[in-house]
């Protein structure tokens, strides 16, 4: 008998399994290979062995990252892929990489550094499920270390301001979704009528930006003009997942934590201090960096007090 398979991730909203894009991927490739997955939601990643979510633990394996848990998967013989031809699998790798460099800049930037978007939709949303005190820290973290991913691969020359990286990145993102379409183009699948490993990613991408309903959405609106890209999610979600296609409010936008005004006072003090270091040490910076600096700062403090 094989041994039994646990993967712990983010849970889910707005009609989807795990508004995690990479917990998406993991959780649909097991559902297209009929892999026996335990799915636990968790309410922060400092649960999980590594750190990282999603995470597979099988016995005394623990395994992170999309790509290694899928060929963990493979491995055990649950194979999505084991019809596609050598071309096709070079294919697939080629559009997952297209995938990382291309989509998931604009990805990030859409949940976690765009200020509306993330004030409003994902901020509340995460700490409503994480517990206090670390629902005051973590969402800034994870804001964080989204813009720093963002900047380490797009905020080289020629592009010198946020504005400059953010205007690229979604170029970039639409582009791909254009790739996409025409690949996809009547077919239910990427690859004809079965889902396999490229249907699998290509959905942990695209199912949050369709799905989640934030202020700002051009992301959104350029996904919604393709409509076999919308079609491809919401088969997906009802054939696999038994989910409902309709998009509903996050359930902990509303609520306030009781806690987080009695501590307004003392937080304050601290996130006052730490601007002034910060802003006075930062005033040495190139002008080109001192907008990243500032931005970087800004987030920071406004993630303790908000």
């Amino acid at each position: 008998m094989a041994a039994p398979m646990e993967l712990s991730c983010w849970g889910g909203d707005w009609g989807l399994p795990s508004l995690h894009p990479e917990s998406l991927t993991v959780m649909a490739y097991a559902k297209f290979s009929g892999a026996p997955l335990t799915v636990n939601t968790i309410n922060n990643s400092w649960r999980t062995p590594k750190g990282d979510i999603p995470v597979l633990i099988s016995e005394d394996i623990v395994i992170s990252q999309p790509a290694k848990i899928l060929n963990f998967l493979r491995k055990q013989k649950y194979n999505a892929d084991y019809e596609l031809s050598a071309k096709q699998g070079a294919d697939t790798l080629a559009y997952i990489a297209l995938l990382e460099e291309k989509l998931l800049p604009a990805l990030l930037h859409t949940f976690w550094v765009e200020a509306e978007n993330y004030c409003s939709v994902t901020k509340p949303w995460f700490a409503s499920r994480i517990p206090f005190p670390l629902s005051l820290y973590l969402p800034g973290k994870m804001s964080r270390e989204a813009l720093n991913r963002i900047l380490l691969t797009k905020g080289g020359p020629p592009l010198y301001s946020l504005s400059e990286v953010e205007a690229q990145i979604y170029r970039d993102a639409k582009e791909c979704l254009n790739l996409l379409s025409k690949r996809l183009g009547t077919s239910q699948f990427f690859f004809g009528n079965t889902p396999t490993t490229l249907d699998a990613f290509v959905f942990g991408f695209l199912a949050p930006v369709y799905k989640v309903c934030f202020p700002r959405v051009q992301l959104q609106e350029h996904l919604k003009q393709l409509p076999n890209l919308c079609r491809f999610c919401d088969d997906i979600l009802t054939c696999y997942f038994r989910l409902t296609v309709s998009g509903h409010s996050p359930s902990g936008q509303d609520t306030a934590d009781a806690n987080l005004q009695k501590l307004t006072q003392l937080v304050n003090k601290e996130s006052n201090l730490i601007e002034k270091v910060t802003f006075t040490s930062v005033s040495n910076l190139p002008a080109s960096l001192r907008v990243l600096a500032y931005r970087y700062t800004c987030n920071y403090t406004m993630d303790i007090l908000v």
